[in-house]
Formats: structure tokens, C-alpha cells, sequence
């Protein structure tokens, strides 16, 4: 079955989001659009020499017209952040990308589910929203999918687990205002406050943490990660492949995703990550798990967060 995802980007993260998609054989055939061709064309060119090694599949660069009959659309455009610098900070730089984009490529893809990547992708997502006609359940955003990655490994090093048996999420913002709804923590099934005391071998006994201190190392990761290598690509880009498989799948799958909130928790006109059902449609529902008070407060005020950045840029 043909599979055809194109890709706006092609720096570290689209490139990286592109070799994956055909190494997991998600993708049947990649198209790489940037304003710099020739490092489309290099990446492309790159990655389609590794087929013989992955799955077969074509791997091109080209211009928006090369995008028609893609099922999926992923936007990696824009500028990356420098050591030191919020994802806020490139907030006005990176909307006026993703709108002279959106115009282009819906206008030859506007059946294609769109995968926003590039950041401040809650903001950016909101401003593709604005920016098109493209329906609400075919526009996710990345959001806080690489947040609840980092928590759920985090986790699994604490409690000596594999990261598959935590069951832990992050909400709200992709960035500073992100949360752990810690009440709705599972360790292989278990609350997460009652698993140390199920353990019966002794040498196996869960060393004493903060959960803030917890929810701080996800919230910096990125900038560690920065700090050391210049840039982050290969957690974002796992993540947004797993998006990628989940859309394709006959089985629908509950992912942390960025989406325009429609009265979820009181929440409206903004773009935040909430656990939404992602299937061959897109966005089928989204979740609304019972919150804690203290929660529910902390996801209002992420929300507020992202208005009132995008009270400050023109979307």
C-alpha cells in the first residue's frame, strides 16, 4: 500500500523524522521540501542509499506541487533555538514561517492530516489552524508526545521498569508550563504511590525521589540536551514517527498530541496537549481524564500561558 508523506524541512529534525519513517517502513515514499534545496536534496539523496539496509521506498526532494497525494504532511520549518533561548522566544519568527507555509501546502494537500513540529509548536499549530481550512481533527501538534517519552524513561530508571510499563503523561504546554498529573501515574498497572510498597524483594525497593524535581528534569531536558550537542532530533523524531504510525494504523491509539481545545477542562481557542485518540482520520476524540483540583488549575494556567504569547505575536 502506498504511503506517501512529505516533509517541510529538511534540517536535523526533518531529516532525522525522514530516515526513520523509512527505516520503521511507515512511509513508502518521502518527499523533503526546504528552502534550501540542495540540502533537500542531500538529505533525500542520503537516506534513500540506506534503502537497500531499511525497506524499500522512494525518497525525493521536491517543491509543494510534489506534495499532492500525501496522506501525511509533517512541518518542521523554522528556526531552532540557541542554548539559552526559550521556545518563546522565536515565537514571531516561526509564525510568519508557518504562515506564508500553510497557504502553499493546503492548498495541494487539503486532504492530508498535518503534523506541526517545529516550535513553539503549540503556538505554531494554533497559528496553522488560523492560517487554513483545514478541518481541526487533521492538525496535531507534537506537543508534549517527546515531554511524556522523557517522563515515562525518567520513570523506568526510578522504579527499574521497562519504559512500556509506565503509564504516565504530560499535559499542557510543550515548555515551561507543563505538568505530570501525578494522580493518574501507573507503574505496570499499579498507582504510582502504592507500587513501592507492592514490591516483596527487598533488593528491588524504590529509592526515595522528588516529583518535582521529576517534572523539572522534563521540563529542561531539551536544553540539556542543547546545551551538550547543540540541538535536539532524535527524541522529537521518534515521536513524531510513532504519530505517523499511529495515524496509519487500523488501531486507534491514545497519544499526548497538541490540539485546539473546545471546551476540554473549560479550556478554549488555544492549542494544548491533552490524551487524544489518533486513528486513519486523524484526531477522533479527544480525552478528558478526572484531574485533580490542583491539576485542572495548573492546565488552565498552561493555556492561559499560550494566549497570552499569542496575544503578543501576530498570528
Amino acid at each position: 500500500m502506498k504511503r506517501k508523506i512529505t516533509i517541510i524541512g529538511a534540517g536535523a529534525v526533518g531529516s532525522s523524522i525522514g530516515y526513520l519513517l523509512v527505516a520503521q517502513g511507515t512511509a513508502s515514499e518521502v518527499v523533503f521540501i526546504d528552502v534550501n534545496n540542495e540540502k533537500a536534496l542531500g538529505e533525500a539523496m542520503d537516506i534513500y542509499q540506506a534503502t537497500p539496509f531499511l525497506n524499500p521506498a522512494i525518497v525525493r526532494a521536491g517543491g509543494y506541487e510534489d506534495a499532492k497525494g500525501s496522506d501525511i504532511v509533517i512541518i518542521t520549518s523554522g528556526v531552532a533555538r540557541k542554548p539559552g533561548q526559550t521556545r518563546i522566544d522565536l515565537a514571531q519568527i516561526n509564525v510568519n514561517i508557518i504562515k506564508s507555509i500553510a497557504p502553499q501546502i493546503s492548498a495541494v494537500c487539503p486532504d492530508s492530516l498535518y503534523i506541526i513540529v517545529a516550535n513553539p509548536v503549540d503556538v505554531l499549530t494554533y497559528a496553522f489552524h488560523k492560517a487554513t481550512n483545514i478541518p481541526a481533527n487533521r492538525i496535531i501538534g507534537s506537543g508534549t508526545s517527546l515531554d511524556t517519552a522523557r517522563l515515562r524513561t525518567r520513570l523506568s530508571e526510578i522504579y527499574k521498569v521497562s519504559p512500556m510499563q509506565v503509564d504516565a503523561d504530560v499535559l499542557g504546554e510543550h515548555g515551561d508550563t507543563s505538568f505530570v498529573p501525578w494522580s493518574k501515574v501507573k507503574i505496570a498497572g499499579v498507582n504510582i504511590d502504592e507500587y513501592a510498597d507492592v514490591i516483596t524483594n527487598p533488593e528491588l525497593k524504590v529509592e526515595p525521589y522528588d516529583k518535582e524535581e521529576v517534572a523539572e528534569y522534563i521540563r529542561k531536558s531539551g536544553g540539556i540536551i542543547i546545551s551538550r550537542k547543540g540541538a535536539t532530533y532524535n527524541g522529537v523524531a521518534a515521536a513524531v514517527a510513532y504519530i505517523c504510525k499511529c495515524l496509519y494504523s487500523g488501531v486507534d491509539t491514545v497519544v499526548c498530541v497538541s490540539v485546539l481545545m473546545k471546551g476540554e477542562y473549560g479550556i478554549e481557542d488555544v492549542c494544548i496537549s491533552i490524551p487524544a485518540v489518533l486513528g486513519t482520520s486523524g484526531i477522533k476524540t479527544t480525552l478528558t481524564p478526572t484531574l485533580t483540583k490542583e491539576e485542572t488549575e495548573k492546565l488552565v494556567a498552561s493555556a492561559n500561558a499560550m494566549k497570552a504569547v499569542i496575544n503578543q505575536v501576530e498570528v
